[in-house]
């Protein structure tokens, strides 16, 4: 059997012409060559597989070049490759720069291709840094990576930098299109695109896979076969989905889902992928945009009458669907569900031409038109009359008597108060104490608003009464648990003045935890002593705290000038506060 050599190797380019989607760079390092411009450290970065190390190798041919050599000199006497994945210790650094003293046997220069060099550690980067800074006239060294970011300043400020960029879905394509001609295998224009997508920028990526479907297929490369070879979803699935998704098919759209489901595909790829499709057909819309569409030509028409069928607003609605369901599917417990309910608000944007409203709509009304059914015109429910009119008779609304005698026989709950004006400025956060006390405040307006046609008790009570009220509330708070509370209410002895409940707290602390709970004491007191004019009066005091607040020096103080005697016992005895 004959040996095979893959396709990234047999079609490596062998001059500088040959390399592909590279041309700013190599004309520039052939007008380096040509007018004897060529620095002597040189950095190629840029992605995988577009070419650092076969420009590298091609630079070192040519510097050593001199028209008399065979056609296949390769110099490898003069190419030194070094693998810094591998080699990236201060040792092998040393080694290499004890190798640059050395004159080239043969050619002119010696070359040191250093790959993957942002893997050397930082002791071999500093090790290096003079010999890159100041090398042998007949050393040159060629320094090549995928990430830049991870080589240091010092050395990228010695360094000439070329940065290589991703190769294009249309120039890989063409030279696909010129390999497949070279082995004779016939392929489908969208066959090489598809491959030269999936290659994601990168030539050698692009060739593997082409030598994969080539393997699989034969001499005939088709749209069908690369699909099913690279498990891909093929255009004409997007394709088919969208024309469900114009024409309001639910039941096809989620069918067809089910079947790429079935084949093995993500769900997530799927939404993606629409996602794509919708923005492809968004480009179609505008001439000037057409050139952004990265697609055979065959499926370019395609596209180009689907996007006439789609409308403008209707795109953006529906990329806006697929890309919220993009990012809530990994999120999601139940992932088959999110992306069937997408599909059924893509469905249901337009019907028939009419504006879609705010609402997403899963079944479109020409759905019941279609099976013959006729819509009902349900008429809106009249607006409630209040109900004090609505308990009086016509007749008898005209008489002062029976408007009283209707609202005495309401229950009092029913009457809403009205909020001022003032009030509902005042908006303010719900989790502040502000707010909190706001919403107190509140409640007890609503306590107090008066009836026109009743009146609430205003039973006479004592002081003394209220002490006890006060004094049971206090065990039913510690009854629930709530000690905190209890204490504080424990802090002051409340005093009665006309219907005012005036209580004197140390600190402002208390006096608001008080009136966070207003509501629920007041109830209580009002309900206990039959008089709904209570009302809380709480000051602070803060000279108060010190009556309850004091450390053990403060008290030894205070008894020591009452009696000035403690101080002769302490001493005598040697006591320790």
């Amino acid at each position: 059997m004959e040996h095979f050599v893959v396709s990234a190797r047999k079609y490596r380019p062998q001059t500088f012409k040959d390399v592909v989607g590279q041309q700013a760079i190599t004309n520039t390092l052939l007008n380096a060559i040509e007018n004897n411009h060529l620095a002597q450290a040189l950095l190629f970065t840029g992605p995988r597989g577009v070419g650092k190390t076969t420009c590298a190798r091609i630079l070192a041919k040519m510097i050593n070049s001199d028209g008399s050599e065979k056609e296949d000199e390769d110099f490898a006497f003069n190419v030194f490759e070094l693998d810094a994945a591998s080699n990236n210790s201060v040792d092998d650094i040393r080694n290499l720069t004890d190798q640059v003293r050395i004159p080239p046997q043969v050619g002119k220069y010696k070359v040191y291709i250093i790959d993957e060099v942002h893997m050397l550690s930082a002791s071999a980067f500093n090790a290096f840094l003079k010999t890159l800074e100041e090398p042998p006239v007949h050393c040159i060294f060629i320094l090549a990576t995928t990430e830049k970011h991870k080589i240091i300043p010092t050395i990228l400020s010695r360094c000439q930098i070329f940065d290589f960029k991703r190769i294009t879905v249309k120039d890989a394509k063409n030279y696909l299109k010129y390999i497949a001609e070279e082995q004779g295998i016939t392929a489908e224009d969208d066959a090489l695109h598809i491959i030269a997508q999936k290659a994601d920028g990168a030539m050698r990526d692009a060739l593997s896979i082409f030598d994969r479907v080539v393997s699989f297929s034969g001499k005939h490369l088709t749209r069908q076969a690369v699909t099913e070879n690279l498990n891909v979803l093929d255009y004409e699935t997007y394709f088919t989905s969208t024309d469900f998704i114009l024409e309001n098919k639910i039941p096809e759209l989620l069918i067809q889902f089910n079947s790429v489901l079935a084949k093995g595909f993500d769900g997530h790829h799927y939404i993606a992928g629409l996602a794509s499709h919708f923005r492809d057909l968004l480009v179609c819309q505008n001439p000037s945009t057409v050139d952004l569409l990265e697609v055979g030509d065959e499926t370019k028409d395609t596209y180009l009458m689907q996007s006439r069928k789609a409308p403008q607003a209707m795109l953006f609605k529906a990329i806006e669907l697929a890309n919220d369901c993009d990012l809530k599917y990994k999120s999601s417990k139940n992932q088959r569900l999110l992306v069937e309910l997408c599909l059924m608000q893509l469905a249901s944007i337009t019907f028939d031409g009419e504006k879609k409203n705010s609402k997403h709509f899963i079944i479109p009304p020409h759905y019941f038109k279609k099976i013959g059914v006729t819509p009902v015109q349900v008429n809106k429910k009249p607006p409630e009359t209040s109900k004090l009119s609505a308990s009086v008779s016509p007749e008898a609304s005209s008489t002062p008597q029976a408007v009283a005698s209707s609202a005495v026989s309401e229950p009092i709950t029913t009457k809403k108060p009205v909020l001022s004006s003032e009030t509902k400025k005042k908006a303010t956060s719900g989790l502040s104490l502000k707010s909190i006390r706001a919403k107190k405040e509140h409640q007890i307006r609503q306590m107090d608003v008066v009836i026109e046609e009743t009146e609430l008790p205003k039973d006479a009570f004592t002081e003394t009464q209220l002490i006890a009220v006060w004094n049971a509330f206090i065990k039913e708070l510690e009854a629930r648990g709530k000690f905190i509370l209890a204490a504080i209410l424990s802090i002051d002895v409340p005093k009665v003045k006309g219907t005012a409940i005036q209580l004197e707290f140390p600190n402002e602390t208390n006096k608001i935890e008080i009136e966070r709970e207003s509501y629920e004491l007041l109830n209580f007191i009002r309900k206990s002593l039959n008089n709904y004019d209570i009302h809380l009066d709480i000051k602070v005091n803060e000279a108060k705290e010190k009556q309850y607040a004091y450390t053990t020096l403060e008290q030894y103080e205070k008894l020591k000038t009452k009696n000035p005697a403690i101080e002769v016992l302490k001493t005598t005895f040697g006591l320790d506060i």
